[in-house]
């Protein structure tokens, strides 16, 4: 009897990067004693919250077919907002985290409009996204600025406990129910299945009414969201802010996507495939902590080789043959989203 069986072609970019995630921390784990630990597997995500949080913006936005170039800036000027008016303001902090909040969805929703309305590029468009929110956050302080409220020390000193002596701090917790949303949005919701239309091609979405404005907004909007929570977020990372920070940090978000499986073209990625590419990065640092005697841009060389290496696998994917099946599948999924937006 021939036994056979085959995989999804969608599946094959997520599956790759298990793969890399599970022979990296294998690797690692035999390289170096005390690398299998509850503590060191936290820290990936300690780490790399504020990364997590802003991947996943900026999965939605990739998703769509598009790309947002002001993440890192606008991470700096929600920093910069919250440790002025929080310290020298002397504010609430239940009132500076929605008012920081706002400002990143804001421009978020900025861009989306002249990227809709005016049909203009969003490589540009986010490119003067970039320099406005650096821009913003200059104006407001040059200098670096510390953050000693109370608010912001416990979500990055308290957590939930794990055993006797791990606990799990609340930007962590912050950056996993975050994740747990955009999975439901991402793959349950009608929002979602209109973001990977558009992605797929958005001509035939048009044609089967897809909201095209409407999608196009909302996800540079959430995009802007996640922006500014992760700038809080790593303003309580780092106990501070300051208007420079965040440089190129746009570039290690993208990296962190296309590593987890999403197709720079869009409309092809999961939610799950992100953080993959987030632990990855973790993984990555980690090694080069551990090894004592590298460079630290010796992650951003491992991370640039590996984000060759999945545009290879992309273009290696997408040239594969269709079955006739998968075929009569995507005919019939592109259906039932005409169905769900009437």
């Amino acid at each position: 009897m021939k036994l056979s069986f085959s995989i999804n072609q969608k599946y094959l970019s997520i599956i790759a990067t298990i793969s890399v995630f599970v022979i990296l921390y294998i690797v690692s784990c035999i390289v170096f004693e005390g690398f299998f630990s509850e503590m060191v597997f936290i820290n990936f995500f300690i780490d790399n919250a504020f990364l997590g949080i802003s991947a996943i913006g900026m999965t939605f936005v990739i998703l769509s077919g598009g790309i947002d170039l002001s993440v890192g800036s606008v991470i700096a000027m929600t920093g910069v907002i919250t440790a002025t008016l929080v310290e020298q303001a002397h504010l609430d902090p239940l009132i500076v985290v929605p008012i920081a909040l706002l400002s990143g969805s804001f421009l978020g929703l900025l861009m989306g409009c002249i990227i809709h309305f005016f049909d203009a590029p969003p490589f540009i468009v986010t490119l003067g996204g970039y320099f406005l929110a650096r821009g913003i956050g200059q104006v407001i302080s040059l200098e670096s600025l510390p953050i000693y409220h109370p608010f912001f020390q416990f979500f990055i000193m308290e957590g939930i406990p794990i055993g006797d002596t791990v606990i799990i701090p609340y930007i962590v917790v912050i950056f996993l129910v975050l994740f747990v949303i955009a999975v439901y949005v991402a793959h349950y919701t009608r929002f979602g299945r209109n973001v990977y239309a558009i992605g797929g091609n958005i001509q035939s979405a048009r044609l089967l009414g897809v909201p095209i404005g409407k999608t196009r907004v909302g996800v540079y909007t959430l995009n802007g969201f996640c922006s500014a929570l992760a700038g809080i977020v790593y303003t309580m990372y780092t106990s501070g802010a300051w208007s420079l920070s965040g440089k190129g940090f746009e570039l290690d978000v993208i990296s962190a996507v296309v590593i987890g499986g999403t197709l720079l073209s869009g409309g092809v990625g999961f939610m799950a495939g992100t953080m993959f590419g987030v632990l990855i990065s973790g993984i990555i640092q980690t090694f080069i902590t551990f090894q004592g005697q590298l460079s630290s841009h010796w992650t951003r060389i491992v991370i640039g080789v590996l984000v060759f290496i999945f545009i290879l696998l992309q273009r290696f994917f997408s040239s594969l043959p269709v079955s006739s099946k998968a075929t009569r599948v995507t005919y019939a999924s592109m259906r039932e989203q005409a169905e769900l937006t009437k």
